[in-house]
C-alpha cells in the first residue's frame, strides 16, 4: 500500500517541535519518519540514543514508523559492527538505511538481525550492488530501498535513471520510497545548503502535491517521503487528499464554470480514458450520457494546444458533454469549451495515460 512520510533532523530541532509535527503527520493519515544520524557529530553514544528514542515512542504513538540513515563511518563512530545492531533497537528506530553499502554480504547478513529492523538500500546509485545484495540471499520481508534526496539545484536524478533504477529494484520485488520536497519558508534538511530538497531534478520547486501525484503515477514508488522540515500544514493536507491509484492532473481554470461545467469536470464516479485512445486527446465520455439533457451553451472556443482541458458544447450534438485532455495542438470549430490548462509541469503526468485508465483533477490556484 502506498504510504507518505517525513522527515526530521534532530541535530537541528527542538524535541517539542518534532513531536508537534510527527504529531501532525500521525493526523493525516501519513506513515513513515526518515531520520538522519550522518550529521549526527560530536554527540556521546548515549545521548544519541536518548535522542532519537524520545522521537521513536512519539513515531509509534502516532502511527508511524521511523528509519534512520546511517553509514560505515556512522557505525565507525558509535562503535557499530554489522553483527550487532542492538543499538539501534535502544533508540527504538524500526530500520536503518545504509547511505553507503559495505560489501554485499554484511547487509544480507543484516536483514537476520535479531531485533526485526528493515534495512533499506541506496536505489539511486550502484545498481549492481543491490544485486550483489541479493545474491547473498537476505531476507526480503527486512530489505527495503530508498532514493537519495538532492539539496543542491541541478543535481537531483533525471526521470530516465529513476525509472531504470526503479525498474530494477521492482524486478529484485523490492519495494522503493523516494523524497518531495515542501516549499514552506525556513525548511531545512541535514546539511546548510538547501535549494529544494527533492529526489527528481524536474520536481524542485514544483508544488509538493503535484511531485507525489507523480511520483505515484510511475507505478514503481511505494512510498514518497517530504524530505526537509517543516511542512505546510496546506501542503501536507493536499498531499494527505491524494489518491494513489488515481491519475490526477492539477487544473487552471480559464473560465468561470457553469454549474454543469463543473460537475462534468468533477465527475462521478470517475472519469476513464476510452480504451480507443486518440492520439490527439484524452476523451471521458460517460458525462454525455449522464448529462444528456442539459443545455451547455459555447463558451471560450478559442484553438487547442497540448494541455487544454475542454467540454464539447451543444453544437456537437450527441457528444454534448464529453470531456477531453488536448494531446496535440489544433484548431477549434467552436463546439468546445475550454475551461483551462495543465500547467507546464503537470504535463509529463499525459505520458501514464493509457487505455481505461481512471483519472481525476484538482485546481491549482
Amino acid at each position: 500500500m502506498a504510504r507518505l512520510g517525513i522527515s526530521i533532523y534532530p541535530e537541528h530541532s527542538d524535541l517539542q517541535e518534532d513531536i508537534a509535527y510527527i504529531k501532525k503527520a500521525g493526523g493525516y493519515g501519513f506513515k513513515r519518519i526518515f531520520t538522519c544520524l550522518l550529521s549526527m557529530e560530536g554527540k556521546s553514544r548515549e545521548t544519541v540514543i536518548e535522542e532519537f528514542k524520545a522521537r521513536a515512542d512519539a513515531a509509534h504513538q502516532a502511527g508511524l514508523e521511523i528509519i534512520t540513515d546511517v553509514s560505515p563511518a556512522v557505525f565507525s563512530r558509535m562503535g557499530i559492527t554489522y553483527e550487532d545492531l542492538s543499538v539501534f533497537g535502544e533508540m527504538h528506530v524500526d530500520g536503518i538505511r545504509l547511505d553507503e553499502g559495505f560489501d554485499g554480504m554484511k547487509e544480507s547478513l543484516m536483514t537476520y538481525n535479531p531485533q526485526g529492523l528493515k534495512i533499506e538500500l541506496n536505489a539511486s546509485t550502484q545498481l549492481v550492488y543491490v544485486a550483489n545484495v541479493m545474491d547473498h540471499h537476505p531476507d526480503k520481508s527486512k530489505l527495503i530501498t530508498c532514493h537519495n534526496f538532492y539539496p543542491q539545484q541541478y543535481t537531483g536524478l533525471s526521470l530516465e535513471h529513476f525509472n531504470r533504477c526503479n525498474g530494477v529494484m521492482k524486478g529484485m520485488g523490492l519495494k522503493v520510497a523516494a523524497f518531495v520536497s515542501s516549499n514552506a519558508p525556513g525548511t531545512y534538511g541535514p546539511w546548510p545548503v538547501n535549494e529544494g530538497l527533492c529526489t527528481l531534478e524536474m520536481h524542485r520547486f514544483t508544488p509538493m502535491d503535484f511531485q507525489v501525484r507523480h511520483l505515484f503515477a510511475t507505478g514503481m514508488v511505494d512510498d514518497v517521503i517530504i524530505a526537509n522540515a517543516y511542512a505546510s500544514d496546506e501542503e501536507m493536507a493536499a498531499c494527505a487528499a491524494v489518491n494513489p491509484s488515481i491519475l490526477t492532473f492539477g487544473l487552471e481554470l480559464e473560465k468561470e464554470l457553469t454549474s454543469l461545467e463543473q460537475k462534468i469536470l468533477y465527475y462521478e464516479p470517475k472519469h476513464v480514458v476510452r480504451g480507443d485512445l486518440s492520439e490527439y486527446m484524452i476523451r471521458s465520455t460517460w458525462p454525455r450520457v449522464t448529462y444528456a439533457d442539459e443545455p451547455l451553451p459555447a463558451a471560450n472556443t478559442r484553438d487547442l494546444k497540448r494541455g487544454d482541458v475542454v467540454i464539447l458544447n451543444e453544437g456537437y450534438s450527441k457528444y454534448k458533454g464529453e470531456l477531453h485532455i488536448v494531446l496535440k495542438d489544433m484548431p477549434n470549430d467552436g463546439r468546445k469549451n475550454v475551461i483551462g490548462r495543465l500547467p507546464d509541469y503537470e504535463h509529463v503526468l499525459l505520458d501514464y495515460i493509457e487505455p481505461w485508465k481512471v483519472f481525476a483533477f484538482r485546481e491549482v490556484r
